[in-house]
């Protein structure tokens, strides 16, 4: 793997670990969002996952295909250009479900 998709890796981690951080003191997705500064730190960190997908090289991309790196970027468009119509219990849900896998498959590939 090139150096510099080992450094967007650990800062894909990094991302990650915000996020859990920013959502952790939260039992449930309707405290979460009325937290404004919580949910808007978790969403922009979303954003930033997604841009550093876009900085990997393909050939990681191929060679990790256990990770669906079009959702991440999707996610992030929809974040990006749909701030007021995205759904905070997906958030939730992604947050709950999704990201502790993608961290597994994260720490897997470095």
């Amino acid at each position: 793997m090139y150096k510099k998709d080992e450094i967007i890796i650990f800062l894909m981690l990094q991302t990650i670990d915000k996020i859990f951080e920013y959502s952790s003191g939260f039992s449930n997705a309707d405290d979460f969002v009325k937290d404004g500064k919580s949910f808007d730190a978790v969403m922009m960190n979303f954003v930033v996952l997604g841009e550093t997908v876009s900085k990997l090289s393909e050939n990681c991309k191929k060679k990790n295909s256990q990770v669906i790196w079009y959702k991440i970027q999707a996610f992030r468009n929809i974040v990006a250009h749909d701030y007021f119509g995205v759904d905070e219990y997906e958030v939730w849900q992604i947050i709950k479900y999704h990201l502790p896998k993608l961290k597994i498959d994260l720490d897997s590939i470095k």
